[in-house]
């Protein structure tokens, strides 16, 4: 098994989101993030006044899926994140030595 973290803009979600469903993938853990890379965080514009802010709102998205299925996740997100732009992202896979359904205590790849 293999997780895949990905680390996309935020409005791209729904089409990342949309990607993956077609590809098969029924579970994704979401989160709200902050950081920053070669964007070195960004400039706004609040109530008239410019600041600067050192770290850029995220999305970053966990999917946990079988091995044969890994390299079609990435590429799904890899098309539906890319905008072109700085910044649209990075993905990550690791491998996954175990997993367990707490409900049913399902192990391995039948518990996802």
């Amino acid at each position: 098994m293999k997780l895949i973290m990905a680390i996309i803009k935020p409005f791209k979600l729904d089409d990342v989101r949309d990607a993956l469903s077609a590809v098969g993938i029924a579970g994704m853990t979401v989160s709200e993030v902050k950081g920053f890379g070669r964007q070195k965080g960004q400039t706004e514009i609040y109530r008239g006044a410019e600041y600067s802010t050192n770290m850029v709102p995220k999305i970053k998205l966990e999917v946990v899926c079988d091995d044969a299925l890994a390299s079609r996740v990435v590429e799904a997100i890899q098309q539906a994140a890319n905008s072109g732009a700085i910044g649209d992202g990075k993905i990550f896979v690791l491998d996954v030595a175990h997993a367990v359904r707490i409900r049913t205590g399902e192990t391995g790849e039948t518990a996802l």
